[in-house]
């Protein structure tokens, strides 16, 4: 899909900001949902620990976020690519499952951010060399067995590049969620300081049915995008895991 499109490598600025567009109006959408975390050709979106969302049937609500999310991005598309016709709609997979406490919860999605800075230096490295001239195996084998600090010097004796100067949206991903209106942020999420100064995105709700006791993270990605390498790791869960209670 990127490369039928044209997506800038590693990153496409105007393609990430539409999947975060396309976040937005889930999370307007389904108030059942609190809070969500994009990188790539991915979204995570948690919902409610008591929510009651199409009966907690994992089928049923991953069907609902994902076609309404597809609908989202096929309708927006021209806002960020004026330029460009959709050749043919995207495809999005999901999956949906149950994690038990609020700090597991913040353990998965600071795992998310942490993937995103090593893929996306991974990345960013990986195309430089290959817009430099190497080819893509070539590229591979560079960076084989390289470290962070390897990696950081790369990119600034070959490329003059200081990775910490990149886009932060590139290097920590993007995530919505409810202030007095939807808000997409791009901070660290990783230290648990967010998630005291922001301790109200996972309060819960009054129940109207009895509390389940686990909050429903749903990933939406792109199977096949080529947003990113096939070194990319993407968590994927089995939907028979569903979250009836």
């Amino acid at each position: 899909f990127s490369d039928i499109h044209g997506f800038e490598k590693p990153n496409d600025a105007q393609a990430l900001n539409l999947m975060n567009t396309c976040a937005v109006a889930v999370l307007k959408e389904f108030h059942d949902i609190v809070f969500a975390y994009g990188v790539s050709d991915e979204y995570s979106f948690v919902l409610r620990k008591n929510s009651q969302f199409n009966q907690r049937q994992a089928s049923q609500i991953v069907s609902a976020i994902v076609s309404f999310f597809s609908t989202m991005y096929a309708m927006k598309w021209k806002e960020f690519f004026p330029q460009k016709n959709l050749k043919y709609p995207p495809s999005f997979d999901g999956r949906a499952v149950c994690y038990p406490s609020e700090e597991i919860l913040q353990d998965y999605l600071a795992w998310r951010q942490v993937d995103c800075h090593i893929n996306n230096q991974y990345n960013t490295c990986f195309w430089m060399l290959v817009k430099s001239g190497k080819t893509k195996a070539e590229a591979q084998q560079c960076l084989k067995g390289t470290q962070t600090q390897e990696k950081y010097e790369l990119l600034s004796r070959q490329f003059g590049t200081d990775y910490s100067s990149l886009p932060v949206m590139f290097r920590q991903g993007s995530f919505v969620y409810r202030m007095k209106e939807v808000v997409v942020d791009h901070s660290n999420i990783i230290e648990r300081s967010f998630w005291k100064e922001h301790s109200s995105i996972l309060e819960e709700m009054p129940a109207h049915t009895s509390a389940a006791n686990e909050f429903i993270p749903l990933n939406v990605f792109f199977p096949m995008s080529g947003l990113a390498l096939p070194l990319l790791k993407t968590l994927k869960v089995d939907l028979n895991q569903h979250t009836q209670r």
